[in-house]
């Protein structure tokens, strides 16, 4: 089954070398998708719209932004709201957010109103890189005039928020494979349960380090990590520590498999800030890894979950059937 038709021109040497499915278009063209954009927003042609913000990456979107403003002396996330609603103009709007400024608002969004999405916090925070992080960091303080580390304090508590702290300024140090592995083993072996090592070696280490420090580990005691940290942090009162301790292993150990498993839920927000983050980076190989997961393609179960125009557009993102 072939994918959501994508715009046509695109070379092959386009597609090489990138593990995003959204990949910049080559023959764009900034005053006639604004003409386009302007006649589809006047006539609520919504096919154009989820055409044109689909197909270009995101730099090519910034500057349709910037032009459309000057150009018609508009706002085009306002046209955008004016033309469209509910989950495709989120969806329509995300896109026109900046890498930084989407993971930022995600992070927003999961410690805003009553109750805290963990696992959206964790998701971000355990995926992405520490240059990553601090561009995140810095959009959100902008965006909503707040401090991320405050905001992470005063959301969460105990073990759970130092792990979320030391996860924001993420560093890719290295070390001995030996001495860390030794580390984490004493940890596990002594009288009382301790998050300090695990927080302290998980955060501070390339990934790949933390790989081989896992693999070790994992010989070392004879069980997977993930099982380990469920018995030694699966105490009531440290329910989120472990949640976010076995996130941060998975993410070291296999980070599109994570996402793969995150998108088996197939929650519109979920899937959404799945895609939207990931399109352009390495989608393709979380597509693998969902089908591996799950033995049908990503492609598949987005045209089973989801209807109409929104649908159209997640398929768009996702590009292929596998």
């Amino acid at each position: 089954m072939k994918g959501y038709t994508m715009e046509t021109n695109i070379s092959m040497d386009t597609c090489w070398g990138t593990l995003g499915s959204v990949r910049p278009f080559p023959n764009f063209r900034p005053e006639k998708d604004i003409a386009d954009i302007q006649s589809a927003c006047q006539q609520k042609d919504v096919t154009t719209l989820v055409r044109i913000m689909t197909n270009r990456d995101n730099a090519q979107r910034q500057s349709l932004a910037q032009n459309y403003l000057s150009t018609t002396s508009k706002e085009l996330t306002a046209d955008l709201k004016r033309a469209l609603s509910g989950d495709l103009e989120s969806l329509m709007l995300d896109l026109l957010l900046t890498p930084d400024q989407f993971d930022a608002q995600r992070l927003h969004r999961a410690m805003k109103g009553l109750g805290t999405d963990e696992e959206t916090l964790l998701e971000v925070l355990c995926t992405r890189s520490p240059p990553q992080l601090k561009g995140i960091t810095s959009a959100y303080n902008k965006m909503y005039q707040k401090d991320l580390e405050k905001d992470l304090e005063g959301d969460t508590s105990g073990d759970f928020t130092k792990l979320l702290l030391a996860l924001i300024k993420k560093e890719n140090g290295t070390g001995t494979v030996d001495q860390d592995v030794n580390c984490l083993s004493e940890e596990l072996n002594g009288e009382k349960a301790d998050a300090t090592p695990w927080i302290s070696l998980l955060t501070t280490r390339c990934p790949d380090h933390l790989r081989k420090v896992l693999t070790s580990l994992e010989g070392a005691i004879g069980q997977p990590v993930d099982e380990a940290l469920e018995k030694r942090f699966g105490g009531l009162m440290s329910g989120d520590l472990k949640l976010g301790l076995t996130t941060l292993v998975h993410c070291i150990q296999n980070p599109a498999t994570y996402l793969a498993k995150r998108l088996q839920s197939m929650k519109g927000g979920v899937v959404q800030g799945v895609l939207v983050s990931h399109c352009e980076e390495d989608l393709l190989i979380v597509r693998v890894a969902y089908l591996r997961e799950t033995g049908t393609s990503l492609y598949s179960a987005l045209q089973s979950q989801f209807k109409g125009d929104f649908q159209n557009a997640l398929l768009a993102l996702c590009r292929a059937e596998d």
